[in-house]
């Protein structure tokens, strides 16, 4: 089994170190690392240079963060595939291993995990903790969804149910979780550890004006599979991370 991480950068130089040092070290051998960049104009495919595991490395215009990573899936030739994003990176050695012993396991089509935020300043100091707690297909109406960094899946399910929708921009993700577990019902298993360490940052995070257009996105993410929400699903969705922190 081969398992392939697609680490989108651009501009990514301050972090990337980490994120492909991560992958690397990995004790699981078989690994196909694809690094998508969006025309850095920093040191960060000097950087990729530097670690000869990587496997392929594109440069090129993209028309953002969910562009990149279709073209990776696109690319991919492993039965699995997991997204590292160019400022996280796993806290162990062991975290591909344990994924792929979960999906044979279990035999599932995809599988997710928990997730730390850490201060960009202080790698050490953990900021909240995202418990994602074994999936019920029900869970999606009150707001819940999988961390996307830690959500490993089968090639095939994207090449049945189709790759991120980039009508979307800062709740793609969501989206495509929306469509892969609630609405078309694949299997997902629950790994009970940590398995990604995140500095957080997203656009959805920058401000508050950009959350309210996150929490539109959201509603879009259900109505372009044809489904809508009950009017709270929405918004217990961001009352979540409160939980987070304690």
């Amino acid at each position: 089994m081969t398992v392939s991480i697609i680490t989108a950068t651009y501009n990514s130089g301050a972090t990337v170190r980490d994120t492909l040092t991560c992958v690397r070290d990995q004790g699981f051998a078989n690994i196909e690392h694809l690094v998508i960049d969006g025309k850095s104009e920093d040191n960060t495919l000097a950087i990729v240079s530097e670690f000869p595991h990587v496997k392929r490395v594109i440069s090129e215009p993209d028309s953002g963060i969910y562009d990149a990573m279709n073209k990776g899936i696109k690319l991919a030739t492993g039965e699995i595939i997991g997204i590292l994003n160019s400022d996280d990176y796993y806290p162990d050695n062991n975290v591909i291993g344990d994924v792929v012993e979960q999906f044979q396991r279990t035999g599932c089509d995809a599988v997710y995990a928990d997730l730390v935020y850490i201060d960009p300043e202080n790698n050490n100091k953990i900021l909240r903790k995202w418990k994602s707690g074994r999936f019920d297909h029900s869970n999606f109406m009150f707001g819940w969804m999988p961390p996307h960094p830690t959500f490993f899946v089968r090639k095939e399910v994207y090449d049945r149910l189709g790759v991120f929708d980039t009508r979307l921009k800062s709740a793609a993700d969501y989206e495509l979780l929306v469509r892969f577990l609630y609405i078309n019902k694949i299997s997902a298993s629950y790994l009970p550890r940590v398995t990604v360490h995140m500095r957080p940052g997203g656009v959805s995070n920058r401000s508050f004006r950009n959350w309210v257009r996150a929490h539109l996105e959201d509603y879009k993410a259900w109505s372009f599979n044809g489904v809508r929400p009950r009017w709270y699903t929405v918004v217990l969705k961001p009352m979540r991370k409160i939980l987070q922190y304690l």
